[in-house]
């Protein structure tokens, strides 16, 4: 669309900027021309909750078009809970809509002086009060504003989890989530409760003929995989709890332990025999992977696997309709379902030692909800737990029953199981995240081929090139789920026929590998190093399988070195210059 709505809410204006084509020549759009921004306008040091933070919201080329899984947006900023960058990357229909109101790109700086939500549409930019918001859940917010605005576009909202700041509140849009790092927490830093887009411009494609053909055969090879045409459709991403538990790689009572004799009973299976309701997908895809769900007392979207782990499994707790309840009310307060339940578990550990005495204990379900609102409220211990695992830990314990890197609580997969993994956690941008390098695809599902998760050799390359590819598919942007068919030959065809521009399969790969470094140089800036990039000692000392012990810093050498980057994990010049960073 060529433009950039760049708003200030302390002076409630706004400009219209042009997009810069450099940065889409380098940077491709969302997560990558996010980072560029705000690396570049954002000064060394700032607090996250600072109204000199920026929040942005970023398209990508291929949203809006008829690409298949392309109805995604991304949103960056500096976490609150991390002090690393941060991109979130999210369903719904909010980044279709801001193309379609004239926009690829909303940036957001300063703080409004009450709470409000904005509103964008072609012909006007509203600053809207909404004191009558405050308080409600994400769900009653977005049905209010939809009723204002009267014609139905999409709202990117929080609860009261974001507006009182806590530290890994989630924003929703149309039942899916910008969930790790604290996105919420920064719109509430903000006083901005909600965004409400609305359009009807036309969004067009360099090559019609060409991107016809290219979405006919990306939709065969999704049609031809066995977990996008039949796994993720029958089950949803809860598939995968069985696989997982199975080869030993759940964690359990705060990654104590891999057993749970009940892991079977908040398995994909179980969500379809007793809470499914119906299938729900983003726009443009045929996986449909979400689900809509019901216990005998509630209604709600998911739970998604890792809420089933991180609200179940990781708890000691197997009622899979409790789990769901408990995954719907995080929803309803603005809170990431894996970082509220990780720091659950961390107080739960607490408990037992002694350091702490709220009444949570693993495999009892008795005050987790009432905690749960106390974070959200940051009443009581709530307020403590608000600021993550790992300072509450600090704060109150040791600061080990915090599993955690650089401040992320981990999700659903114990990497003693799966070395790769680690190496993928500790070396991810925006702290221990699986979505930076998905090792598990070749470490336990075989895709594009088995590797023996236990080896520490040779899985610095391969983490490398999936972090790349991650990083220019985010910048598309494309769901994840799909380059489990799609290669990269196909994404830079796909963004070759939108652009215009002939985007080769290197050249696509060199994009993601520029974003990954100038994350990386964002991080270093901040103050982190690679002392930084290390798993939790429990995950370094304990070997629950037996098998051999995770070598951290053999794989990190390794990794350096692959990267181009010296021994103390900086990038080189040499590097830089390569990459067009110097």
């Amino acid at each position: 669309m060529g433009k950039i709505l760049w708003v200030d809410l302390s002076k409630q204006s706004f400009q219209i900027k042009p997009l810069d084509k450099n940065i889409i020549r380098d940077f491709i759009g969302g997560r990558g021309s996010g980072v560029k921004i705000l690396y570049d306008h954002l000064k060394k040091g700032t607090d996250p909750f600072s109204e000199k933070n920026l929040l942005i919201f970023a398209t990508g080329p291929l949203t809006g078009t008829p690409v298949p899984m392309s109805g995604r947006f991304s949103a960056i900023t500096l976490s609150p809970l991390t002090k690393t960058i941060l991109d979130s990357n999210c369903g719904g229909n909010f980044g279709l809509q801001l193309k379609h109101a004239g926009f690829d790109m909303l940036v957001i700086e300063g703080k409004a002086k009450k709470i409000i939500y904005l509103a964008i549409t072609p012909d006007n930019i509203k600053f809207e009060n909404a004191e009558d918001l405050k308080g409600k859940t994400t769900i009653e917010t977005r049905n209010i504003i939809e009723k204002k605005e009267k014609k139905k576009g999409s709202v990117v909202t929080i609860g009261p989890a974001g507006e009182n700041k806590v530290r890994f509140a989630s924003a929703e849009n149309d039942g899916r989530f910008l969930g790790r790092g604290g996105i919420g927490a920064v719109m509430g830093s903000k006083n901005l409760k909600a965004i409400y887009a609305k359009g009807d411009k036309k969004i067009k494609v360099a090559d019609p003929k060409s991107l016809e053909f290219f979405i006919y055969e990306s939709r065969k090879w999704l049609k031809a995989n066995p977990i996008t045409s039949t796994g993720l459709p029958k089950f949803g991403t809860a598939v995968l709890m069985n696989i997982v538990h199975e080869a030993g790689i759940l964690p359990i009572n705060n990654f104590k332990s891999n057993q749970f004799a009940s892991a079977s009973d908040l398995s994909g299976e179980e969500v379809t025999e007793k809470l499914f309701i119906k299938k729900r997908a983003c726009y443009r895809c045929p996986v449909a992977c979400g689900r809509i769900t019901k216990t005998s007392s509630k209604q709600g979207e998911g739970p998604e696997f890792e809420t089933l782990w991180s609200l179940g499994a990781l708890l000691g707790i197997n009622d899979i309709s409790w789990v769901a309840e408990t995954g719907y009310l995080c929803n309803e307060l603005g809170l990431d379902t894996i970082s509220a339940g990780s720091t659950i578990a961390c107080a739960m550990e607490m408990e037992e030692k002694g350091f702490i005495s709220v009444g949570l204990k693993f495999g009892k379900k008795e005050n987790i909800h009432k905690v749960l609102k106390d974070i959200a409220f940051r009443e009581n211990i709530g307020n403590e737990m608000a600021e993550g695992s790992l300072l509450f830990s600090r704060k109150f314990g040791t600061g080990n029953e915090s599993i955690s890197v650089k401040g992320l609580e981990l999700p659903a997969y114990d990497p003693r199981s799966a070395h790769g993994m680690a190496l993928a956690y500790v070396t991810s941008n925006r702290g221990g995240c699986h979505l930076r390098a998905y090792m598990i695809a070749p470490e336990l599902l075989g895709i594009p081929k088995k590797i023996d998760r236990f080896s520490d050799n040779g899985k610095a390359g391969l983490v490398a090139v999936m972090q790349d590819s991650a990083a220019a598919s985010d910048s598309l942007i494309i769901c994840r789920f799909a380059s489990f068919a799609i290669s990269d030959e196909y994404f830079s065809r796909l963004l070759s026929a939108v652009t215009g521009e002939d985007i080769s399969t290197m050249n696509f790969r060199l994009i993601g590998e520029r974003i990954f470094n100038l994350e990386r140089l964002f991080n270093l800036r901040e103050g982190f190093s690679f002392k930084d990039d290390n798993l939790p000692s429990r995950l370094i000392l304990e070997n629950l399988n037996k098998k051999r012990k995770i070598n951290i810093d053999k794989m990190l050498n390794e990794y350096y070195r692959f990267r181009g980057w010296d021994d103390n994990g900086v990038p080189t010049s040499k590097k830089l210059e390569m990459l067009g960073l110097k």
